[in-house]
């Protein structure tokens, strides 16, 4: 992001970055990469960058905020994989039980920052990058209102993967794409009002050859007439997904931690490497995303074209400049539903495609899901509502009913032996016990 901002071109443009962290031995490391990143960069104004661990001094002045925690770090997440897979069910961050564990730790933290900027920063802009986003930007937008905005990369990804096969300008196309985070559907590609998905259906061979068809398989897109987002492969391949994550030597979450300690340990002891290590980490880090759903489906390595930068920041830095300049753009973000899909209520944070201006988010109303997506968008839509009101209200049997009613979890004893380890584990659910 920081580069993103460095080579942005037009007015207004930021000229103060603020770097805010628990821990100062993170925010030290990634001061490195920073200043040694403004250096390649010559020729361009640098950004005024300052470090701070008081929440306070960051968020005086801002115009936007980028949200970013690990509640419980990365070693939470190792815990919240293993736990659900001992019991033989999906530990995946965002997906099924290692995701509420996650939002139940997250949630009160980002209410209270939410908090925080209402008080601090009225009038700023958060941009929610914290997973669960879906949860965690509902839980947010109950103390910012419409002035949270949650975004992933994933539906950038889909559908410029789509755009790529069907020989499109992914700029001028319109992708009638809808659902939650991490749960949503590309049903259409839409260019001078001719809808071109169709013809990808039509030919196999074609929709085997990108990340998705590899992953789903192209019977199955001709099945649902629709391409999934990735994530949908650990509710349609559950069984696939939960044996590659018990046979694998590392959890996700325990590479991840692996891979982030050698990089901070690095960067302690070379400060001048901080930009090379940090480089390596990501393109390590990128090209092992979901390696082991892609190894069980025999999708291969990822494509080159897919580890191209232009995720999350081109997204955060195409909403920043449509609400500073008034540069009207169209993305697909996680927003508060109004009346863009009817299976959900009008304060449900769904993803779906936004005008985007001055005035900020602009919910587009979209053709409604079919049955088989409705009742899955309901069903994990009451689950992530039931971890908020635990974490809010600080509900033992809130929580509980997340765990229980998941999809991917499937037996309430189950879901009782998780939340009696989640609760022994992590301090940050004391307020669980009893």
């Amino acid at each position: 992001m920081h580069r993103a901002l460095l080579v942005e071109q037009g007015e207004p443009r930021v000229t103060d970055l603020v770097l805010y962290d628990v821990d100062l031995r993170r925010l030290t490391a990634i001061r490195h990469v920073l200043e040694q990143q403004a250096t390649l960069e010559g020729d361009r104004e640098p950004l005024n960058v300052s470090v701070t661990t008081d929440l306070k001094e960051a968020l005086a002045g801002a115009d936007f905020v980028f949200s970013a925690i690990r509640v419980g770090g990365l070693e939470g997440r190792v815990v919240d994989e293993q736990v659900a897979l001992d019991q033989g069910v999906l530990g995946q961050e965002t997906v099924g039980a290692g995701g509420i564990s996650y939002g139940l730790r997250t949630v009160p933290v980002a209410i209270e920052v939410a908090r925080r900027i209402a008080e601090l920063a009225p009038d700023a802009w958060t941009i929610n990058f914290t997973n669960p986003a879906g949860m965690v930007t509902e839980a947010m937008a109950a103390h910012l209102g419409d002035r949270v905005i949650g975004i992933c990369d994933s539906p950038v990804g889909l559908t410029r993967r789509v755009a790529r096969l069907l020989g499109l300008d992914p700029a001028t196309a319109w992708f009638d794409y809808a659902g939650l985070n991490h749960l949503g559907w590309l049903r259409g590609v839409y260019v001078e009002g001719h809808d071109h998905l169709p013809r990808l259906m039509a030919n196999a061979e074609a929709l085997g050859s990108f990340e998705e068809g590899k992953l789903f398989g192209a019977e199955w897109l001709q099945t649902l007439g629709s391409v999934p987002n990735e994530y949908l492969y650990y509710y349609y391949y559950s069984h696939e997904a939960i044996r590659a994550g018990r046979a694998a030597a590392l959890t996700r979450g325990a590479f991840l931690l692996r891979q982030q300690q050698d990089f901070y340990a690095q960067t302690e002891r070379d400060a001048g490497s901080a930009l090379a290590a940090w480089r390596r980490t990501r393109a390590e880090r990128e090209a092992t995303y979901m390696a082991d759903t892609r190894e069980i489906a025999g999708a291969g390595d990822r494509d080159s074209d897919d580890m191209e930068s232009g995720g999350y920041e081109q997204v955060a830095l195409s909403i920043m400049r449509a609400i500073a300049r008034d540069e009207r753009t169209v993305l697909i973000l996680n927003v508060r539903n109004r009346a863009a899909l009817s299976v959900v209520d009008e304060d449900a944070v769904v993803e779906v495609p936004c005008v985007v201006d001055a005035n900020g988010p602009h919910q587009v109303v979209i053709n409604q899901l079919p049955a088989h997506a409705a009742g899955l968008v309901a069903s994990v839509k009451a689950v992530e509502r039931a971890a908020i009101e635990a974490a809010v209200e600080g509900s033992r049997r809130a929580a509980l009913k997340a765990l229980a009613l998941h999809p991917l979890v499937g037996s309430v004893t189950v879901a009782q032996r998780m939340l009696d380890q989640y609760v022994q584990q992590f301090p940050q659910l004391s307020y669980l016990r009893g």
